[in-house]
């Protein structure tokens, strides 16, 4: 169950809350947010370099448009972002958010919709929900009451997508097309197998395989389409929040990590905790679908 992987620290970032780490393969860049200090950090494989933008305010995602820009999740809405000249132009509010959310977590599906969550910013009320925005209109759409959301993710076929509440210690999945999505049900609960881990980030692998980071658990776990968790990976940090498949045979794993809850002795024991991790992955991911801004 357990694969051994040489994981290497790629960025420094130092991020107190590391998040939304994605494989962009027009630019073949890695993109990756620090929620809490607000920037949106990229890094290029092929240099070793890397580099982040300040945003105006917490950002929680970044996924690649059809066009030039990055859509972006920030606390005040949705906002694109122009790699070229670094700056950020709002482009909607999210109706009917509560002034203490923030948006957390995206990925895109097959027709370019672009999946979101938000959460309560201070991780005490049951306010976060998910989203898709579909061309320009923002609409809510699966489970509900949610202190703290993670995901959306949607596998290579787009017939199914899956949303985590982390609190909650559950994943849960349901059924989608280009129509929109069905009836969420649980996926997997998660507190049987790592009692004092939370599942955060999730990804689909070209297997059909789902990918969580573990939040208190120090580890990334990959479960099979039907819930049974098949493998786990350790990682060079505690709290691990999100992993993503990139490179040009989309065989590197990603993945990011926080330190907000750590203390001094944490920060010890894990001393590159908040850093850009990367291994090679033994199994691939698949190309990710760029959003329709219309």
């Amino acid at each position: 169950m357990e694969i051994k992987a040489q994981v290497s620290a790629l960025v420094g970032a130092e991020c107190k809350l590391g998040e939304g780490v994605l494989w962009d393969a027009g630019r073949s860049l890695v993109w990756f947010v620090d929620i809490k200090r607000h920037r949106l950090w990229h890094y290029d494989p092929a240099s070793e370099s890397s580099g982040f933008a300040e945003a105006p305010d917490q950002i929680g995602w970044a996924v690649p448009t059809e066009g030039d820009l990055l859509l972006c999740g920030l606390k005040t809405g949705l906002f694109t972002f122009d790699p070229a000249s670094r700056g950020f132009e709002k482009l909607a509010d999210v109706p009917g958010e509560p002034a203490n959310n923030r948006l957390n977590d995206a990925c895109t599906d097959p027709w370019g919709r672009v999946w979101f969550g938000s959460m309560d910013d201070a991780e005490g009320e049951g306010s976060g929900r998910f989203y898709v925005f579909d061309r320009g209109e923002i609409r809510a759409a699966g489970p509900s009451g949610i202190t703290i959301t993670n995901g959306p993710a949607v596998n290579a076929q787009g017939d199914r997508i899956y949303f985590t509440d982390t609190g909650g210690q559950k994943i849960m999945t349901a059924p989608l097309s280009s129509e929109g999505v069905g009836e969420a049900r649980l996926f997997a609960d998660t507190a049987a197998l790592f009692p004092d881990a939370f599942p955060d980030g999730p990804v689909v692998d070209a297997e059909d395989h789902l990918w969580t980071g573990l939040y208190m658990g120090g580890q990334v776990a990959r479960f099979s389409p039907d819930g049974e968790l098949v493998a786990t990976i350790d990682m060079p940090a505690r709290d691990i929040t999100k992993l993503a498949f990139g490179g040009a045979d989309l065989a590197t794993g990603y993945v990011t990590s926080a330190t907000k809850n750590m203390s001094d002795d944490d920060m010890k024991q894990y001393p590159q905790a908040g850093s850009l991790f990367g291994f090679d992955a033994p199994v691939r991911g698949f190309a990710q679908a760029r959003a329709k801004l219309g």
